[in-house]
């Protein structure tokens, strides 16, 4: 069993960093450490570790009913820039929950041990630099940062605070990943040649057209505060509830999905990342539309 310390750390235990970038060793990278991805056990009659989540979209409820799994973990409160997403937060985990469209009010309260961030691209720096200040530990939904030059700032805040940060990622968490892992490094699979990785999102959802809300509107949406630091456009539910249509305030398919499969192989082959690159691509779907659009007399 494990003190409620030993238990934050290790609840919050991976930092990932990319090998290479010009602010690598501008950061220490040498006195980063990381912990194994296993589920902490606390300590009996331990205090209990309060949970607040900033971002209640898809993966902000998902994150938190998973933290809630835990034994010892308890939900203090939620941020949303939504107010319906908040009205749902009460519904699910309590009417006594504190909601807040600002997340400062979360990391301002003393009864707030860790924060879960799974809110826009664009925040997830800020918001991590600000509760790494205050004095939490930081579990942020992938990816760390929107932009590169901005992991440095992230990096220094969890070493000037000392405080536990870990980047999510869903297949470096996997226990399916784990075992095919163990069974990599132990040659059941025999010497690897080649990697074949796919992933395939073919519905609405997948292509992040999310549904928008019926009472969606500047009165319900803090849409200002969500544009950031961004150009200032009139107010656009579209842009809010599917945001990662945008590279202002998103990372594409490449901080969506990508960094699944990258993230899965570099997990269980132990690699830091490729030493070469190259990339290829065609225009078979755009050939064969070309030659149905009836010019042709294609019926397919």
């Amino acid at each position: 069993m494990e003190s409620r310390r030993t238990f934050l750390t290790r609840l919050g235990g991976l930092i990932g960093l990319m090998a290479g970038s010009s602010w690598w060793s501008a950061v220490g990278a040498s006195k980063v450490k990381t912990y194994a991805l296993h589920q902490p056990a606390m300590a009996s009659g331990a205090e209990k570790v309060r949970v607040a989540a900033i971002g209640m979209g898809i993966m902000g409820f998902q994150d938190t009913r998973s933290a809630l799994k835990v034994p010892g973990v308890e939900l203090v409160g939620v941020a949303d820039l939504y107010d319906g997403r908040l009205r749902r937060a009460k519904e699910v985990f309590g009417d006594h929950m504190y909601t807040t469209r600002h997340y400062q009010d979360l990391l301002s309260r003393n009864d707030v041990d860790v924060v879960l961030i799974a809110t826009a691209d664009l925040w997830h720096n800020t918001i991590a630099i600000d509760a790494l200040k205050a004095g939490k530990a930081v579990y942020c939904e992938k990816p760390m940062v929107q932009l590169l030059d901005q992991g440095a700032g992230v990096i220094v805040a969890q070493q000037q605070s000392g405080r536990p940060l870990q980047v999510g990622s869903q297949r470096v968490s996997s226990v399916l990943y784990e075992q095919a892992k163990k069974l990599y490094e132990a040659g059941e699979i025999g010497d690897l040649n080649l990697v074949e990785a796919r992933i395939d999102r073919h519905d609405a959802l997948g292509a992040w057209q999310y549904s928008i809300p019926p009472d969606a509107s500047p009165q319900t949406i803090d849409f200002d505060t969500f544009l950031k630091d961004t150009p200032k456009v009139p107010f656009d539910p579209v842009r809010f509830f599917r945001w990662r249509n945008y590279q202002a305030y998103g990372t594409g398919i490449p901080g969506d999905l990508f960094v699944h499969l990258l993230s899965g192989l570099h997990f269980i082959t132990g690699a830091m990342g490729p030493e070469r690159i190259y990339a290829t691509g065609m225009l078979r779907l755009l050939e064969r539309w070309s030659r149905c659009a009836g010019y042709h007399g294609c019926s397919a």
